[in-house]
């Protein structure tokens, strides 16, 4: 008897997305940007990382710029949601917030020294947009912190008006020795556990430094 229904098409289906390659992918694209920077980075360099095929890596993100960009986010988020973990705790005072920004930066960076020279270059960028995508940044400018500060300034406290500086003079010293760490090994002829004793001691003496900046008069 013969058949006259006509044939089902086939249907197709995408291929899987696999969370633990795509993982593996951003763990090496990680390691390589770090490394190497958006600049020198290829697409192979991070293929080979993940000891994947290139093909596969480009299924998973279409382009370089667009791993990159997400690579950074991821990065600078978990940065800045460090500090703004703290500056929104209405629990604790100015100086305690200070020294727990200290404290957490400064194992971060032990952990993983490279964090700071990668997001510091690459933000220079201006092809990149990733800033605006941080409304953390606002929520900072907003923070129990900021209006603790403004508290301090009006009490007398503290002398500088500007919280801007306040936190530039805070994150310089916690950042500035681990982008300068190369040099400042070189100058102190220290081993790596040197220098990490050495950030480590830090921890008591921002607070201190940050304090006496706070009321110098000019």
């Amino acid at each position: 008897m013969r058949n006259t229904h006509a044939a089902m098409p086939v249907k197709k289906t995408a291929p899987s997305i696999d969370t633990t390659t795509e993982e593996k992918i951003k763990a090496a694209a990680h390691a390589v940007f770090r490394r190497k920077g958006f600049a020198a980075t290829r697409t192979r360099d991070i293929a080979d990382e993940a000891k994947i095929n290139l093909a596969l890596l480009n299924y998973y993100f279409r382009s370089k710029q667009k791993l990159f960009e997400l690579i950074m986010f991821e990065t600078v988020t978990g940065f800045i949601n460090n500090m703004q973990t703290v500056f929104n705790d209405a629990s604790t005072s100015l100086e305690r917030k200070i020294q727990l920004v200290a404290e957490r930066y400064i194992d971060l960076f032990i952990a993983d020294p490279e964090i700071p020279l990668f997001i510091m270059s690459e933000l220079r960028n201006p092809d990149l947009e990733i800033l605006q995508k941080l409304p953390a940044l606002h929520v900072i400018l907003k923070s129990t912190f900021i209006l603790q500060y403004k508290n301090a300034v009006v009490s007398g406290k503290i002398t500088e008006p500007n919280p801007l500086h306040f936190l530039m003079n805070l994150m310089g010293l916690t950042i500035f020795p681990f982008i300068g760490s190369p040099m400042l090994k070189k100058l102190g002829k220290l081993t790596n556990r040197e220098f990490d004793a050495l950030m480590q001691e830090r921890k008591k003496l921002i607070p201190v430094w940050i304090k006496a900046m706070s009321r110098a008069k000019y």
